[in-house]
């Protein structure tokens, strides 16, 4: 059995060897290392694969965060609402730029924010809604938009974790994530679903005035070379990574096939065990898989944890200290808030190894040694 990795990123590179090689190749030889022909390829194509009107590639996911931000005009103390259960970049930007990060609760099964907790906690400060779309599951956009424009509200989408995820809305259309809401964030760090061999980010949006703004705020905050209309910053996904994500991305729909293949599998494993609950599908929301998330009950997570190294076996706490509980957020005084359902998550769920390269040994591997253990 091949050794068991949290995320193969080195055999899918070798099934696209001889395409990556060559793009890099041509890259290094045309010299052109920054904002190069494929980067304006990539962004193109990417549009064209999401339906969005604007693709901005830039950085990392966190500078496409804030880029977003700044280009909505917020100014200090303007109040952002967002999960306290996710990633910390999510919530990182929010007080870098002196907003202020308004944590509220996930819904326990999809790990989405949860709409009537986003509408308790609005208030006139309130500017912004940053949902997450964790683990590769659709938060619940419908109601959130519907939410933004009873309270003239803007949205931002972290969409790091699932691009490629489809949402169906009531009426049966379908839009991609990242798309919905005024603007969408998203990282090509090397593990994401669509993932560079370095750092990456873009931002999408549908309104061109945004746009405009969205691009020159990540090129210096300048109109054309040399004149500089706002302050900005520099944010740039070189070609490299712009001409390997664009071979990665005529892929992207075969690893989401494969990555809810392998989940299917460890559904099926831990189908009808008291102990196991394993990630929700919403119907909403065709799940991406950028984590396989189960929640224990009477199981102690740690051990499994410890009990899985042991035997090689990779699996990850996402996210084992929630954003409110966070030291560098003291100032707003998060910690004292009540939120029972992040808690109860916090000390439950346990992530198993998902990536496009998974095959049956190695599951059949996975779900014996948790079956073993959660069944002692």
């Amino acid at each position: 059995m091949r050794p068991i990795q949290m995320v193969d990123t080195k055999t899918q590179y070798h099934k696209i060897k001889s395409d990556v090689d060559k793009e890099v190749l041509d890259v290094l030889e045309s010299s052109a290392f920054i904002n190069g022909k494929p980067v304006q390829d990539f962004a193109a194509n990417l549009s064209a694969y999401l339906g969005v009107k604007h693709t901005i590639p830039c950085a990392n996911g966190t500078d496409a965060l804030q880029i977003a931000m700044m280009a909505l005009g917020f100014q200090p103390g303007d109040e952002v609402i967002t999960p306290s259960f996710t990633y910390i970049a999510t919530t990182e930007v929010i007080a870098l730029l002196k907003l202020t990060p308004v944590f509220v609760e996930v819904d326990p099964k999809t790990f989405c924010i949860d709409p009537t907790a986003l509408e308790k906690a609005i208030t006139p400060k309130t500017k912004a809604i940053v949902p997450v779309h964790l683990y590769g599951h659709a938060a619940p956009m419908e109601e959130i938009m519907a939410i933004a424009k009873k309270y003239d509200l803007f949205v931002i989408e972290d969409n790091a974790q699932a691009i490629g995820c489809d949402y169906t809305f009531s009426d049966g259309t379908k839009k991609k994530t990242g798309t919905i809401g005024h603007i969408g964030a998203t990282s090509f760090y090397p593990s994401k679903n669509l993932g560079a061999f370095g750092d990456g980010g873009a931002i999408f949006t549908n309104d061109d005035e945004l746009a405009v703004k969205l691009k020159m705020i990540a090129n210096h905050g300048q109109s054309k070379r040399y004149y500089h209309d706002v302050v900005g910053c520099n944010s740039r996904l070189d070609t490299i990574q712009a001409a390997i994500l664009d071979i990665k991305l005529r892929h992207l729909d075969e690893y989401t096939i494969a990555r809810r293949a392998a989940a299917d599998f460890y559904d099926k494993s831990f189908a009808g065990n008291p102990k196991i609950k394993t990630p929700y599908r919403a119907p909403f929301s065709h799940h991406v898989f950028h984590q396989y998330t189960m929640i224990l009950e009477g199981v102690d997570r740690d051990g499994l944890n410890q009990f899985l190294a042991e035997h090689k076996i990779p699996s990850m706490i996402y996210y084992p200290v929630p954003g409110h509980k966070q030291k560098m957020f003291e100032q707003f005084g998060t910690a004292s808030q009540v939120m029972p359902v992040t808690d109860w998550l916090t000390g439950r769920v346990i992530s198993l190894p998902m990536h496009t390269e998974l095959d049956e040994e190695q599951l059949k591997f996975i779900t014996n040694k948790v079956l073993e253990y959660v069944n002692k």
